[in-house]
């Protein structure tokens, strides 16, 4: 009798392992989309609207920088984000607007303090002389040279239009290097179409 006990006793421990061990398995079922988003990395993204950032050197402004929408992104590289175009009036030491700067997309990293703008960059100067590219960068500790590019560019000023590949400008948009020259037009200050 007690061999029959133990044969009975092994085999509902058997038995009993055995439906634990299916349920586990069967119930240790995620799919793919699920463990990823276990895992993925969070961003931290932070928001601001009608944003206003004053740009100071020795406690002079030199420039300010208005943008409807303001994100903070922090991720391996933490960055502030223009989506809704930005606008920079750059001031010269006596405190008086030199130049201003517009563009529909603005992206800073805090590491490298640079700019990156895009779609429909244009800087006007106090003379009426204007920059058209389609993406510049606006780096603050390039000085004399602020703003450079290496895309097609357009410059009118009151007498020509000058386009050209890649240039170089400094933040007042008075000094100015085109790399490649495409074409120069001469146009008559009075017939030229601002």
């Amino acid at each position: 009798m007690t061999k029959t006990l133990k044969f009975f006793s092994t085999y509902k421990l058997l038995n009993a392992a055995l439906i634990t061990g299916c349920l586990f398995f069967a119930g240790c079922e995620n799919n793919e989309a699920e463990v990823q988003n276990l895992f993925a990395k969070k961003i931290g993204k932070e928001e601001a609207k009608d944003v206003v950032i004053t740009f100071t050197t020795g406690g002079k402004t030199k420039a300010i920088l208005k943008s409807p929408l303001m994100l903070r992104v922090q991720d391996t590289v933490t960055y502030i984000e223009f989506p809704k175009t930005l606008a920079v009036d750059f001031y010269n030491d006596s405190g008086n607007v030199e130049s201003k700067l517009t563009a529909l997309y603005g992206r800073y990293k805090e590491s490298q303090n640079i700019i990156y703008l895009k779609d429909s960059v244009q800087v006007i100067n106090l003379k009426g002389e204007k920059l058209n590219t389609d993406e510049m960068y606006w780096d603050r500790s390039r000085k004399g040279w602020e703003f450079y590019t290496e895309k097609p560019v357009r410059i009118r000023t009151l007498t020509q239009i000058i386009d050209g590949i890649g240039m170089e400008a400094s933040q007042d948009f008075k000094q100015r290097v085109i790399y490649k020259v495409t074409g120069t037009v001469s146009v008559p200050a009075e017939k030229f179409p601002m």
